[in-house]
């Protein structure tokens, strides 16, 4: 089975991919796409978002399906906690930075707010800003009722809830976020650093990285 990435190294929800893969340490091949409404792109996913993963040349989009397929390929180690119940409370941490958070602070919304809306780059920047500080305080709630029965979000193993959250904090940092005020969060976040499949899926790894 051949597994071809299509994404940007500054994109989120493909980092939660590659983390993903790189957890299963899977082989895949990172094709790098500079601008997602280019029209050779859209010919393999209309909806002009990345990622697209390739499959035996079958194209999937949105990363959670992404994701869910990769499960279901390659169940093992998996990224999901056993207990069905824990499984459904992080697939709603998870969830609330993909569907909620994501969608409102994403790269089209930004350019609407400042083109169509007009707005500048202090309101957006407060745009942005507001909306991390409501689904961060959220999350760090998730994770307090945990009480720190596990090393990472939901279980003594890096799940998707985890490869979701590290994007996200890199986006937050990029935009002069104020993340004191989610400790647990940031624990987690340091500890998903440490291993090399968050290492290896970072931004700055990526060939695409300008300077690389």
């Amino acid at each position: 089975m051949q597994l071809r990435l299509h994404a940007r190294y500054q994109n989120s929800a493909g980092q939660r991919v590659r983390i993903v893969l790189n957890l299963k340490d899977l082989a895949y091949t990172y094709v790098p796409v500079s601008k997602a409404s280019d029209p050779a792109y859209l010919a393999i996913n209309p909806q002009g978002l990345l990622p697209t993963l390739e499959v035996d040349g079958r194209f999937i989009a949105q990363s959670m399906a992404i994701v869910e397929l990769i499960e279901e390929l390659h169940p093992d180690p998996s990224v999901m906690p056993a207990d069905p119940i824990r499984r459904a409370q992080m697939r709603a941490f998870a969830d609330l930075i993909c569907a909620d958070l994501h969608p409102l602070n994403n790269l089209r919304v930004r350019r609407y707010l400042s083109g169509t809306m007009g707005a500048g780059e202090q309101a957006i920047a407060g745009w942005y800003a507001h909306w991390v500080a409501v689904t961060f305080s959220a999350l760090e709630q998730s994770i307090a009722r945990n009480d720190g029965a596990f090393r990472y979000c939901f279980a003594d193993h890096p799940t998707v809830a985890d490869a979701c959250l590290v994007p996200q904090i890199d986006n937050a940092r990029r935009f002069d976020c104020d993340l004191s005020p989610y400790p647990r969060l940031l624990q987690i976040d340091r500890r998903c650093r440490e291993l090399e499949a968050f290492q290896r899926a970072a931004p700055e790894q990526q060939v695409d990285f300008p300077g690389t």
